[in-house]
Parts: C-alpha cells; structure tokens; sequence
C-alpha cells in the first residue's frame, strides 16, 4: 500500500524562458507534485493528527514557489529538476512525480513537462 500527498494547481507567477522578451516580464507557471511519504502512508498522522508527523503540504508549496521564483529559469525542464531536487532534499519523501505547465497564451495551447523522481 502506498499512500500519495499532492498539492495541485500551484500557480506561482516567475520570469522564464528562452526569448529576450521572456525575460523582463512574469508569467503564470502552474505546478502539481504528488509525493510518496518515507514512511510510505499517513497513518501515523492520521494517528496522532499532528503537523510533526505529516508531511506538510504547505510547506511545500512555499517551497516550490520560491525556487520557482528565484530560478529565474530558460527552461521548464530545468525548473522541474530544480523543484524535484530541492523537495527530495528539504523533505520525508520517497518518490514524487512532479508536473510543470507553462501556458502560451498567444498561440493557445500549454507547454508541460512531467517527471519523476526518488530518493
């Protein structure tokens, strides 16, 4: 059994991208992560109900919106490995699959990139 915490839809406004333009203005980056705690479920917090025991999904989307934010990356897949590695190493978690959308609203459609990684 394994039990799953998510945070979805994070919208964190940053500077990224490749063109000149990109640059000098924010966009809208929208961020889901679903981790797998070390301990590999939540009873011990279902148990006790207290934050100590559980991996602290608040915390983790300030997290990803600061390195979202100070990155100031070119590219989306750069962000997500930056995000992956800093949740795997400030958090209790295992594995995690991380996805990234950038949407690229002049020519309606949106860029993603999913990846997954363990400890």
């Amino acid at each position: 059994m394994t039990d799953y915490v998510s945070v979805r839809d994070l919208s964190v406004s940053a500077v990224i991208g490749v063109h000149d333009w990109e640059r000098e203005i924010e966009q809208t980056l929208i961020v889901s992560v679903d981790m797998v705690p070390t301990t590999a479920d939540v009873r011990t917090p279902a148990a006790t109900d207290d934050l100590a025991d559980a991996l602290d999904y608040s915390a983790v989307a300030t997290t990803i919106a600061a390195v979202v934010r100070e990155g100031k990356f070119q590219l989306i897949e750069t962000a997500a490995e930056r995000v992956a590695e800093r949740l795997l190493a400030d958090f209790p978690v295992a594995w995690l699959r991380l996805e990234l959308r950038k949407p690229i609203t002049n020519d309606a459609y949106t860029a993603a990139i999913t990846i997954e990684r363990t400890r």
